[in-house]
């Protein structure tokens, strides 16, 4: 007998991007922002003092409910904090599913909801998208306990219209949670659906438009009736004072933000037409990241595959996310980074496909 439970000792763990140590690296591996946070996120972790840190946080972080619900247009008990996005996926896994109330998402996706499923021993329904990637008409009659959509999509980057997302929430028995960890980086955001529907939960990441992804905070957007349940099932204190306090800070100075992400959004545009040029296929991305396809048109009579190329370019210290599984085996899933660190890429990635 193993000292873990039988589904525990079956199943693998979460496979993270890989954290170089070195400093003289191109990173753009994990979807971290390349720009720094806020500058008024600075100024409030310089002042943070001895008491903050004594005492116990707010157990729903008030603060922040309060900054949020007013950018959002929604009431504070609207929303709930979690230790990033994550918390949230593994607290509305616990609420909703067990052995027999399954989950339901769409593939290929996050690979971190199997991992969390299989946790509570719950029923994974996974359905394919098509070859666009379009919202697959089977995931109405799945009869899930909870849907997941990530939307802007993880590895894809691809984006689902909020008019096929609100067809669906409107025939789901029972929850839709609409994962939009980075949707800063589309068009259109989903929170409307909130209004509309009561079973409909919206994911928020601060580790991508805000440049937080070492604070780990992240939260909720959704009826009383989802953040009355979900506030029950959370840790005591999932989210810690200095967390609240940076992460108000940081969602307050909107300026800052959009400018941020127009940065991005504008560094997006140059990475993926110069990779096109290179002869990798991209399609247009509402993220953060691009998904290209390797060996379609390359100057090599023999192109190299996207593992091969994965490999080569982590020994010249430029990292990027390889999956090695079917359907995405064939490519590369690449952050955007600073112009600098786009140019060491693609200056990388030309050698390589020449050889």
């Amino acid at each position: 007998m193993g000292y873990f439970r039988d589904n525990v000792e079956r199943m693998a763990g979460y496979t993270p991007g890989f954290q170089p140590t070195a400093t003289d690296v191109v990173k753009l591996n994990t979807n971290e922002n390349p720009y720094p946070p806020s500058p008024e996120v600075m100024k409030v972790l310089a002042a943070m003092g001895p008491e903050q840190l004594r005492r116990y946080p707010d157990p729903v972080g008030n603060a922040f409910r309060q900054a949020a619900a007013e950018l959002h247009g929604v009431e504070p008990g609207n929303i709930m904090c979690c230790n990033g996005g994550d918390d949230l996926l593994s607290i509305a896994i616990r609420a909703c599913c067990d052995t027999s109330r399954p989950l339901a998402y769409p593939v290929p996706t996050y690979s971190l909801y199997p991992v969390l499923a299989n946790l509570e021993d719950c029923e994974l329904i996974e359905v394919p998208f098509d070859g666009q990637y379009n919202l697959p008409a089977k995931l109405a009659s799945t009869g899930a306990a909870l849907t997941i959509v990530c939307n802007p999509n993880a590895p894809t980057a691809t984006f689902i219209a909020i008019e096929e997302l609100a067809s669906l929430a409107n025939v789901l028995p029972g929850v839709l949670l609409i994962d939009e960890a980075y949707v800063d980086f589309a068009e259109r955001d989903a929170v409307e659906l909130v209004k509309r529907f009561d079973n409909v939960v919206l994911l928020r990441s601060l580790s991508k438009g805000y440049s937080l992804a070492g604070l780990r905070f992240g939260y909720a957007i959704a009826g009383t009736n989802l953040i009355d349940g979900l506030l029950k099932v959370k840790d005591s204190y999932n989210v810690d004072a200095l967390s609240i306090a940076l992460a108000t800070a940081a969602i307050k100075d909107q300026t800052y933000f959009r400018a941020n992400v127009q940065k991005v959004k504008a560094d997006r545009q140059t990475l993926t037409e110069r990779l096109r040029a290179l002869g990798l296929v991209v399609g247009d991305s509402a993220t953060n990241f691009v998904l290209a396809r390797v060996g379609a048109r390359h100057v090599s009579p023999v192109p190299p595959s996207a593992g091969q190329i994965h490999g080569q370019l982590a020994r010249r210290n430029i990292f990027v996310r390889y999956f090695n599984v079917p359907g995405l085996d064939d490519k590369l899933r690449i952050s955007v980074g600073t112009p600098e660190q786009n140019e060491r890429l693609l200056a990388a990635l030309q050698e390589i496909l020449s050889m």
